[in-house]
């Protein structure tokens, strides 16, 4: 029987620190060597992190790169390693180099270059043309770099047409809730049309605005998945392919018994044997492991609470912070904030602070107290009623004889970022922020107060689904209280946010369709939403452009963000 063992190394690297990303290919790679592995596989551009950006402008990052990827060559023995990695020949390429046997055996360059949503390949590489397969101890596979396999295109076809049994998809694809259903759906549509195996692995991590959430798998030739690595975790997958299945799958349903003549010239590239020995440890798969794309679904709830600590604690870390602030208003926003950097750094690492004013709530007040002794976090209190009245004493006389507006209430929030920033200078701490999507998207924030601050954790997390997670994860650690009182920013008497704007199920409703399905105002109208209050929110959309741009960068886990995604002028006439 024809096996190979193959180890799947699902890992977070670091963006530029090429030095540190090295010396984990080669920790993962010895470990995957000592479970017996023939094959070790790493994510694209795991030498560099996801995404580079602008750093592939500079030669230094690209020859530091390349020396790397020399090292790695020295390290592999008797076994084969795929790495990810940018490579300059004679234009620069996403590329994967294949090593073996003490040598570079070939690099494959990614043919299909995504330039949309966060996506922006086609500023820094060109693509590739080839479409090589490989030969190893009599098992023919397949590599290819993440868009390749996605794109409904011959490229992944033709590999397996080549008599590839196995391909190999080596990823960084970043989260937004639901994407994954729709990946597994694909992934294994193309394992089943092309009756071989397919080894999709993905990179993990939090990096800036996007999160990779891992979850590599192996789909079988049947389309089945027998093989899924860690959500949100770095992980090492190593699983034994019984390389006969493909011939038997392919002899009773023959889809792709075809040789047009462009295939002829199809380069196959030997690699020598390495006879590695395998380790004793059963890695076969069994009956039980075979799993239907339902049993390995995480919740809409728990993909986007993991997302948001996954971002924030890599944000953190990978930054060197050792602490972060937050203010704590007594409201949904900010107490659903601090249980995500808790749980993402630890309670000792977070440090809420309350300032209050005399329009805050008894009920506010015990909220915040209630939170912070269930996550049994620092709490700091300072008062913004001495530093608010000596505000208005000194604006007194140029704004005498106007009415009290949404001037004051503005104050009051720049007062509260301005103390925020000063904890964050004195003692180092990251101030992260603690506004919704609904808020972003409309202007319902104050540029220089509550924006104000270095991370933006639920930047892209709609209200109604700030609720929904908040309410799935809380487990009582969250007042119940604040699930049920009216949101308020507490800035003049009797606020509530349902003053200024639509309830928030009507208004996130608009919204989706404005922002992910790029509706115009006949459009959404058409759904049923009343004319005026369609019109009121899409100006306010539109209003707002400026305040998000200077915004704090915040975690993808919607198709369309208010960050990469989102690419607005901000003079603008045109009306949707």
């Amino acid at each position: 029987m024809r096996t190979l063992r193959i180890a799947l190394c699902q890992i977070n690297p670091i963006v530029g620190d090429i030095d540190g990303n090295l010396k984990k290919i080669l920790s993962f790679t010895d470990k995957a060597v000592n479970s017996g592995a023939q094959i070790v596989v790493f994510p694209e551009l795991a030498l560099t992190g996801y995404t580079p950006e602008d750093l592939l402008f500079y030669p230094a990052f690209i020859n530091k790169t390349e020396e790397s990827l020399n090292e790695i060559v020295k390290n592999v023995k008797d076994f084969i390693v795929i790495a990810g990695l940018p490579i300059k020949r004679n234009d620069l390429y996403n590329a994967a180099a294949i090593m073996s046997n003490g040598k570079l055996i070939d690099i494959y360059h990614k043919m299909y270059l995504p330039n949309y949503s966060v996506f922006d390949e086609m500023r820094y590489f060109k693509p590739g043309q080839r479409v090589p397969v490989y030969e190893y101890e009599g098992v023919v596979f397949a590599v290819n770099i993440c868009e390749d396999i996605f794109h409904p295109s011959l490229s992944t076809f033709i590999q397996a047409s080549t008599g590839a049994e196995l391909v190999i998809n080596i990823s960084a694809s970043p989260f937004y809730s639901e994407k994954y259903e729709r990946k597994l759906r694909m992934l294994t549509t193309r394992a089943y049309d092309m009756g071989a195996y397919v080894v999709y692995l993905n990179m993990v991590g939090g990096q800036d605005e996007i999160v990779l959430d891992g979850r590599s798998l192996v789909v079988s030739p049947s389309g089945e998945i027998i093989k899924i690595a860690k959500a949100f975790e770095e992980d090492l997958a190593v699983v034994e392919l019984d390389i006969e299945a493909v011939t038997r799958v392919r002899m009773r349903e023959p889809k792709i018994r075809w040789e047009p003549e462009f295939l002829e010239d199809i380069e196959v590239v030997k690699i020598p044997s390495c006879k590695t020995e395998k380790k004793q440890k059963n890695y076969a798969l069994t009956a039980s492991e075979i799993q239907k794309i339902s049993s390995v679904l995480l919740t809409e709830e728990e993909e986007i609470f993991k997302a948001l600590v996954t971002g924030l604690k890599d944000y953190v870390n990978k930054n060197g912070f050792q602490k972060v602030c937050l203010g704590l208003s007594g409201g949904i926003d900010s107490a659903f904030v601090a249980l995500i950097a808790k749980e993402a750094l630890g309670k000792d690492r977070v440090t809420g602070v309350f300032m209050p004013s005399l329009y805050t709530s008894n009920e506010s007040r015990e909220d915040v107290y209630e939170l912070v002794k269930n996550l049994g976090v620092e709490l700091i209190e300072i008062s913004i009623d001495e530093t608010f009245t000596e505000y208005i004493k000194t604006l007194s006389k140029i704004f005498a004889g106007l009415p009290e507006d949404i001037t004051e209430e503005n104050i009051q929030s720049r007062i509260r970022a301005n103390i925020l920033m000063a904890l964050s200078n004195k003692f180092g701490w990251l101030v992260i922020t603690t506004g919704n999507k609904s808020e972003m998207a409309v202007g319902y924030s104050t540029l220089y107060g509550d924006m104000a601050g270095g991370y933006a954790v639920i930047k892209d997390v709609y209200k109604t689904t700030v609720y929904k997670v908040a309410k799935w994860v809380s487990n009582g650690i969250i007042p119940e209280r604040v699930f049920t009182k009216p949101p308020s920013a507490e800035l003049k008497p009797g606020q509530t946010d349902q003053d200024s704007l639509p309830p928030y199920d009507i208004l996130d409703k608009i919204l989706k369709l404005h922002i992910e399905k790029c509706m115009g105002e006949r459009e959404i109208i058409e759904y049923g939403f009343d004319e005026d209050t369609v019109k009121r929110v899409l100006n306010m959309v539109k209003k707002a452009e400026f305040k998000r741009r200077q915004s704090p960068p915040g975690i993808k886990i919607s198709p369309v963000s208010l960050g990469k995604d989102w690419r607005f002028p901000i003079t603008n006439r045109f009306n949707y």
